[in-house]
Formats: structure tokens, C-alpha cells, sequence
């Protein structure tokens, strides 16, 4: 049975972050994901999760300055130390809060960058998160994401993130599969995610064009989201779109394709 897990970045957001958690679980929801912890003590979202009996299923790396434009700093060889000292950040707050995944946001290339300085930056930033994060059994996600929302993102594919994984010698490193983002760049969502199924240690999802919730657009989930069952999928969903017209109307797909 597909686990859906509630993006508390994009849902909930008529009210403030920390009364999402019990808008969640009120909707049924089980888990949760959302961005970033940082602008909160690890306590208060741990107290929330514990109250209304969630999960913490991932959240991010610190990914530089957010509202300054920044969408990670893996990519970027002048701040390989600022990088891992958010690593160091990142599983403090997943300790406390009990998370098993960690996403890195391998961000927008610099301009001053070359393409062998950005890709040697990725690889050996992701061994170190690797590594580290392994210590404490938490698993590495890398994202691709499509090129129309954020130009210049460093990492826009399935096969370019396999190669950067390969590339790394880890085991603790897999995909995080966004659907919405992979229709845009690839298509072939469910044959890619048949091939590629061991590799893939999460997905979202969000249908296309609009970034709104299935139903609204092209992608036939009425078909993928049954097929994760049949190939063995047993990770998490993540419900990571913008509500067409607000949060309650946007979830009454899931009672629609039977979830």
C-alpha cells in the first residue's frame, strides 16, 4: 500500500509551520516531510511529531541562503567547509528527530565555476555526507531537478545523478525521484522507475504543468501509483505540490484514485 507522506513545505501552508503537523495527522497522514528544520530547535518540531504521532520521513541539507536565491552549495568548490559543516547541523537535527534520510540540494553552478570543478566538488562533497551520515545510519538522497523552475541547477537527470553516485564509491547514496521534476526533463517515468528501483530511495510527487495536485494535468498516477506496489516500492511518497485551490480541496485525490 502506497505510504503517502504530506510535504509540509507546500501543504498545510494557510497556517503556521508548527500547527501543520496536527493539520496532517487530523487529514490522516502518517508522515511528514518539509525543507528545512533550521529556523526551529530540533525540540519543538520533535514535540510535535511525538504529539500527533508522525513520522519524519526526510528533510534537507542546508542549502545556503534560501531566500537570497541559493538551492544548495554542493556544486560549489569555495565552500566545501560551510558545506560540511552543514552536515555536522543536518544530523543533529535528524537524530533528534528520528530521521533515516537526509536529501542534498547539490545546487545552481556558479558562473565562475567550470563544469570539472563543479563535478569534483559534488562528488567529493557527497562522499564526505556519505560517509558521515553512515556513521549514524541515516541514508544520502540526491535530487535532480528540472531546468524550467531553476535554471542552472547542477543536476537535472536520472542517469547524470546514477553517474555522480557511481562516481562516488558509496553505498549510502541513492535518488531522490521526483516525478514532477522527471516529466519535465525526461519522461519515461515508469519505465525509468522500474529499471532503476534499487537506486531509488524516495519519490514526490506533483502532476504537470502547474506543480498542482494529481488530477490536475498529464501524468497518469491513476497508473503509477499502483505500479509502485506491483514493483516492490516500499518507500515513502511525498505529496510536494501546490494545492490548485487550497490544501482541502487539493487532497481529495487520494480518496479519488483509491489511496
Amino acid at each position: 500500500m502506497t505510504k503517502l507522506a504530506a510535504n509540509l513545505t507546500m501543504l498545510f501552508n494557510e497556517v503556521d509551520f508548527l500547527d501543520r503537523f496536527g493539520e496532517a495527522a487530523h487529514a490522516g497522514f502518517k508522515g511528514v516531510e518539509f525543507l528545512f528544520p533550521y529556523a526551529f530547535e530540533a525540540g519543538r518540531i520533535a514535540e510535535q511529531l511525538d504529539k500527533h504521532r508522525l513520522q519524519l520521513v526526510l528533510h534537507n541539507l542546508p542549502a545556503g541562503n534560501w531566500e537570497a536565491g541559493e538551492r544548495g552549495i554542493a556544486c560549489d568548490p569555495a565552500r566545501t567547509g560551510e558545506f560540511q559543516d552543514g552536515v555536522d547541523k543536518a544530523i543533529n537535527y535528524a537524530k533528534a528527530l528520528g530521521v533515516k534520510q537526509l536529501n542534498c540540494l547539490v545546487g545552481i553552478k556558479p558562473a565562475s565555476v567550470t563544469e570539472d570543478s563543479a563535478y569534483g566538488a559534488v562528488v567529493d562533497n557527497l562522499r564526505f555526507a556519505a560517509r558521515a551520515l553512515s556513521a549514524h545510519d541515516i541514508g544520502l538522497l540526491i535530487e535532480p531537478i528540472n531546468h524550467f523552475d531553476i535554471p542552472g541547477f547542477y543536476l537535472t537527470g536520472t542517469e547524470q545523478a546514477l553517474n555522480i553516485i557511481a562516481e562516488t564509491g558509496s553505498m549510502n547514496i541513492k535518488v531522490q525521484y521526483d516525478i514532477y521534476h522527471m516529466q519535465r526533463m525526461e519522461g519515461e517515468l515508469a519505465a525509468t522507475i522500474k529499471q532503476h528501483l534499487a537506486k531509488i530511495g524516495h519519490i514526490q510527487l506533483a502532476d504537470n504543468p502547474g506543480r498542482f495536485e494529481p488530477g490536475t494535468g498529464e501524468i497518469n498516477y491513476r497508473y503509477l501509483l499502483p505500479m509502485l506496489d506491483q514493483i516492490g516500492y516500499t518507500g515513502w511518497v511525498g505529496l510536494e505540490y501546490k494545492p490548485k485551490d487550497g490544501t482541502a480541496k487539493g487532497l481529495t485525490w487520494i480518496a479519488e484514485h483509491g489511496l
